[in-house]
């Protein structure tokens, strides 16, 4: 009987011993991607985890989760989500990360100049994204946002964003929107009071959008900005061509028209004075600032050189010399 006990707990030392060199052994093979499943028992996420191509044995790395919670008193619970197995992780490390629920991360980025229509177009064609909004309305993505207004466009903020993969679009929505209406709570609190004309906020966001689609240059912004403003305050017409093409819609095709510069929209800064009625663009930080603290300047014109600058003009003759020299 003492033999036969002895043989016993040499075994279950044996086994105890392998078992612990299982758990602590780097997982042969490459990177695994793989994904669990909410509502997902320990043994079904373990049968997953396999099952995406991580080569674990499904009823030992079950058995180590349930011995994990009880020696460190530690919760088993398997996160829902998506998780990488690096090359080399061993099985309790690999436990240990979704335990945590260190998802693995993917990004996203939004670009300064993109409209709302582009970025959605993005949002739609990420492939690690759960599309919830895509037969939604441009309006009932704003009521889902919660938002005070009527149009998207200009209210996310360009930006690069993490996320599990498998996240609602909504949550990026959500986010690029909270984002931008931090940013332009700050740039708003920290504007030249004295330097702008711009009454609220959204005002701030469209002159804005405007400079930031004018700009080739980072170092022009605030002379840009400094031009409208300097419109603005005179009543001048502000003359920007991307808000005519922004008006023109999907009719734009590379150039613009003189019947183009004539035809009236909302849109059209050379048949209407004032800013257009909404931004054009998504707008990024040196543009906010860059309206909300314009450039101490005469300058009512400004001309492409070509190189990316801008020639700055404080008069009509000026300008049309700059025009001959740099455009004509």
């Amino acid at each position: 009987m003492k033999k036969l006990f002895s043989l016993f707990l040499l075994l279950a030392l044996a086994a105890g011993a392998g078992f612990v060199y299982w758990a602590t052994q780097p997982i042969s093979g490459s990177a695994h991607e793989f994904t669990i499943k909410p509502g997902s028992s320990l043994r079904s996420s373990s049968q997953q985890i396999a099952n995406a191509g991580v080569p674990i044995q499904p009823i030992l790395f079950e058995v180590l989760a349930r011995l994990n919670k009880q020696i460190n008193s530690q919760d088993s619970t398997f996160k829902a989500g998506a998780f990488e197995a690096e090359a080399g992780i061993t099985p309790l490390a690999l436990l240990s990360k979704i335990v945590r629920g260190e998802f693995s991360q993917f990004s996203f980025a939004l670009i300064e100049g993109w409209t709302f229509k582009q970025m959605r177009l993005a949002i739609s064609q990420n492939p690690f994204l759960q599309h919830d909004t895509v037969e939604f309305s441009d309006a009932e993505i704003l009521a889902k946002l919660n938002s005070e207004y009527d149009q998207p466009e200009g209210l996310f903020f360009p930006d690069t964003y993490l996320f599990p993969k498998g996240v609602s679009d909504m949550d990026v929505y959500k986010r690029a929107y909270s984002q931008l209406q931090q940013h332009l709570y700050t740039a708003w609190q920290q504007r030249d009071v004295a330097a702008t004309p711009l009454k609220t906020p959204y005002e701030a966001l469209i002159l804005a959008s405007i400079v930031e689609k004018e700009t080739g240059m980072k170092s022009d912004r605030n002379m840009i900005a400094g031009v409208f403003v300097n419109r603005l305050r005179k009543g001048m017409l502000l003359q920007t061509d991307p808000t005519v093409i922004y008006g023109m819609g999907d009719q734009y095709q590379g150039k613009i028209r003189k019947r183009d510069l004539l035809q009236d929209t909302p849109y059209n800064t050379y048949t209407r004075t004032g800013l257009p009625p909404t931004p054009i663009a998504l707008v990024g930080m040196e543009s906010l600032m860059a309206a909300l603290n314009p450039a101490h300047t005469d300058a009512l014109y400004f001309v492409a050189r070509g190189d990316g600058s801008s020639q700055f003009s404080s008069n009509l003759d000026d300008h049309n010399r700059a025009v001959n020299q740099f455009v004509r």
